[in-house]
């Protein structure tokens, strides 16, 4: 007979021999490619430092470094009737259109998602096409189908031509949320008795959440900072913001627009800060990219 004298095994001694090692961060295993992400950032992150330094310049014309530095340019534009005038119209314009593409995009992305369609590919597609079209092609269009042809007022061709803009958005980013989500929770709440309208409102709407969040974020910026269409389509009644300052720096060029463009940069980050404690940045904005 004889006697085991080997020591009991303990918890570390019963861990499993085949563990990998934790994976190394990508920048370690690919330094090329950190190499070339941290250029990246660079390249976009400095231009927008000089900006911001430059509208606190106290001289009288737009140079970096500055020589002095103070705040009279930001009371500037905030006094500047053609900026505040046109900040509204571009905040009316862009609520309403990011509005206007949920209403039409969320639907469309339970259709795709959850309906069975014939031709879903060309129907998707289709939903997704004024990505791929020009935007002063599209521009050009409405200005001659609506405006010149029909005689609608500048206001109504800027909200479809947003509009369109827009329902891309809402359909590929809730759709993505949509695709995310686990059907068998909508076809629980059925089997338990639940009408398609309670099902719609208790469980579907609270799935897509982070994908109107987003689409909304990313409409609304997108209505808000857009040239080319905006360009053709404004008339003299309204004028979006960034039309309005390309005009001001074709015509003056002090720091005036620097403070101004670093207002909207503020109030950017703001938003991106109110996004992050409501829903966080991995909800919102992972459905992008899936």
């Amino acid at each position: 007979m004889s006697l085991d004298t080997r020591a009991p095994e303990t918890t570390a001694s019963r861990a499993p021999r085949s563990a990998r090692p934790a994976r190394r961060p990508a920048v370690e295993r690919r330094p090329v490619l950190g190499a070339f992400a941290v250029l990246g950032y660079i390249v976009m992150i400095v231009p927008i430092l000089f900006v911001v330094a430059a509208a606190f310049s106290g001289g009288d014309s737009l140079k970096f470094p500055p020589d002095s530095f103070s705040l009279k340019w930001f009371v500037a534009a905030a006094a500047y009737k053609p900026f505040m005038a046109s900040l509204l119209q571009s905040t009316e314009l862009a609520a309403l259109a990011t509005l206007l593409a949920l209403v039409l995009g969320v639907p469309a992305a339970l259709a795709l998602e959850r309906g069975r369609l014939r031709g879903k590919a060309w129907v998707q597609g289709l939903f997704l096409s004024p990505l791929i079209v020009p935007e002063l092609v599209v521009g050009l269009a409405l200005y001659q189908q609506l405006i010149a042809a029909l005689g609608v007022s500048s206001f109504a061709a800027l909200l479809v031509g947003h509009t369109a803009l827009l329902i891309p958005y809402a359909v590929r980013v809730t759709g993505a949320s949509l695709a995310l989500a686990d059907p068998f929770v909508e076809e629980a709440a059925r089997g338990l008795g639940a009408g398609p309208l309670k099902v719609f409102t208790s469980v579907t709407l609270p799935l897509l959440r982070p994908g109107i969040v987003s689409a909304s974020l990313l409409g609304f910026v997108t209505s808000f900072n857009n040239v080319p269409l905006s360009l053709l389509l404004q008339g003299r009644k309204f004028a979006t913001l960034p039309v309005t300052m390309l005009d001001y720096v074709q015509q003056s060029y002090d720091p005036m627009i620097a403070s101004m463009s670093t207002l909207i940069l503020a109030a950017t980050v703001l938003v991106a800060m109110l996004a992050e404690r409501a829903v966080g940045f991995a909800k919102i904005f992972g459905g992008i990219n899936r």
